[in-house]
């Protein structure tokens, strides 16, 4: 049977959603449908806690980014405009960055917003517990706030993507009355998120949805015009797309649709498909290898594993067409790319002879290593790059036993070193030193932090390059320094670039000013509408 034929079979028989011949889901909760100026929106998968600060995986993301603000939001270009902070200015000699504060905005919980609260976030909170928070906050010498809507942060030294640090998921703001002084990651208030943004949450049924509700209270004028919310937990790929074509859901966001359905659907006339608003990500996928194991730390084993892997077959057959092979850890889409660096062609007989200059002989099965691939347990996607890792390290005699587990059982995994092999996918963040370094650079070895250096790379030369590149104001300056490290990167492989990634939102045609933003479906949805 073909997929499309399945997938009517599905919508007919109300099957794997649970659908009811009312349109409703069968789970009672009559989901939004446009009409009462909500919306439903897919989710996959399920979040492990809403908290923003905390967590910065996608699913997070895309739903804190409704709850959680920062003090600024960028367009398509990068440019910044006011999220929190209505206004700033930046001294002549680029060390002093004073931000203007929303007078009128409130917490979830009816408490004033001030720059108190952007201070502890900034100053302690976020260098505590967010893997990019630290290394951008690190550099001030001091963030103050002279009265209640004026914070300022004074730098140790020009650090030229400063503005560009203040994205939601980059620097969420806490409300300091509810984490002062309380262990973060225990406090009771992350089943509850306070944030200061157009929609709070008003239910999390887990295993079924997240029901975000507007903000009576919220301090743009007009904002937001969407009523309410949902976002559906549909673990299943086929049910995912069934959900869209029949209009159950109205919005799905990164990979929640499988690549060989994405073509389908956006050419159906009540859906629109865009892959705008990844600008500020453009995510760099990759295969992680832990350095601190064997055969791992051995570079000739590295390079071995990469002559095994096809990064077009990825893109080609895994993604439908969706991105580009990677070179290496800069994006192409962002500034500081540089092409000319040691590239890896898929190779059988190369990884063999390196597999033999380490001793790997095969067994009497054919075997000559074997190892673990922890699988991301984020969706169909994620399981075929682990299936395809399997399938490619065996042409080299490598044996991979997969291993599953759910969200939040990896990122405690990954972040706590304890696999083997992974893939994962960094964005970029606008900037190689706001997105880039923290994968590479030792101080940002972290144990228990994800989306750090969590494979446990080290190189002082690379240290010492991201560390100038970093505060040097001439662009061109900043290119050299960033093509010598790419080119170190692409002889260590400290990870297996793949692809960069692009993502297709698909949404009902009907929907206006959704995606109006370079952070996209991760953006608050204010201004989000109904025609």
């Amino acid at each position: 049977m073909k997929r499309r034929e399945f997938n009517k079979m599905l919508l007919g028989a109300g099957a794997g959603l649970g659908l009811s011949s009312s349109g409703l889901f069968r789970d009672g909760v009559a989901y939004a449908q446009g009409k009462s100026g909500g919306l439903t929106a897919i989710i996959n998968p399920e979040p492990p806690v809403l908290t923003l600060p905390l967590n910065q995986q996608i699913p997070v993301g895309t739903i804190g980014g409704k709850i959680y603000e920062s003090l600024l939001d960028y367009d398509f270009e990068l440019k910044p405009r006011p999220q929190l902070a209505e206004r700033w200015e930046i001294s002549e000699d680029g060390l002093t960055y004073t931000f203007h504060l929303a007078k009128n905005a409130k917490w979830h919980d009816g408490k004033p917003f001030t720059s108190a609260d952007v201070v502890f976030s900034c100053n302690v909170m976020l260098k505590e517990v967010h893997p990019r928070a630290r290394g951008v906050f690190e550099r001030c010498e001091s963030i103050t706030a002279p009265d209640d809507h004026t914070v300022v942060f004074k730098l140790k030294a020009p650090f030229g993507p400063f503005l560009l640090a203040f994205e939601t998921n980059s620097a969420p703001i806490a409300p300091k009355h509810i984490y002062e002084g309380t262990d973060y990651r225990k406090n009771p208030a992350n089943d509850t998120p306070i944030g200061t943004g157009p929609f709070k949450l008003k239910e999390w049924r887990r295993g079924s949805h997240i029901h975000l509700v507007a903000n009576p209270d919220y301090y743009r004028k007009g904002e937001p015009v969407l009523t309410e919310i949902f976002y559906r937990v549909i673990p299943d790929g086929a049910s995912r797309s069934v959900a869209m074509e029949s209009g159950q859901a109205q919005l799905s966001q990164f990979a929640d649709i499988e690549p060989f359905d994405v073509p389908r659907l956006a050419a159906m006339p009540q859906l629109k498909l865009t892959t705008k608003g990844y600008e500020f990500f453009s995510p760099v996928l990759w295969y992680e290898l832990n350095l601190r194991r064997k055969p791992f730390d051995d570079l000739r084993f590295r390079k071995a594993v990469r002559h095994l892997l096809d990064p077009n077959f990825i893109v080609q057959r895994i993604n439908f067409g969706l991105g580009r092979p990677a070179t290496g850890p800069i994006a192409s889409t962002t500034k500081f790319y540089d092409p000319n660096v040691t590239s890896y062609k898929t190779d059988v007989a190369a990884a063999t002879k390196l597999l033999d200059e380490m001793g790997l002989k095969p067994d009497a099965n054919g075997v000559r290593a074997r190892i673990r691939f922890l699988v991301v347990p984020f969706g169909e996607f994620w399981t075929r790059l682990g299936e395809y890792f399997r399938q490619a390290m065996k042409a080299g005699g490598i044996e991979v036993t997969l291993d599953t587990t759910d969200a939040g059982g990896f990122a405690e995994k990954v972040s706590n070193w304890d696999y083997e092999t992974t893939s994962n996918m960094l964005y970029q963040n606008g900037d190689p030193a706001l997105g880039v370094a923290r994968s590479y650079i030792s101080s940002n070895i972290r144990k228990g932090v994800m989306f750090t250096n969590t494979q446990g790379y080290s190189n002082k030369e690379i240290d010492d390059l991201f560390d100038r590149a970093a505060v040097l104001t001439s662009d061109k300056e900043r290119a050299e320094l960033y093509s010598k490290v790419q080119k170190i990167l692409a002889d260590d492989l400290p990870v297996l670039w793949m692809t960069e990634q692009q993502f297709p939102t698909i949404h009902d045609a009907r929907l206006q000013n959704l995606i109006d933003s370079a952070i996209g479906v991760n953006g608050t949805f204010g201004r989000a509408r109904w025609a």
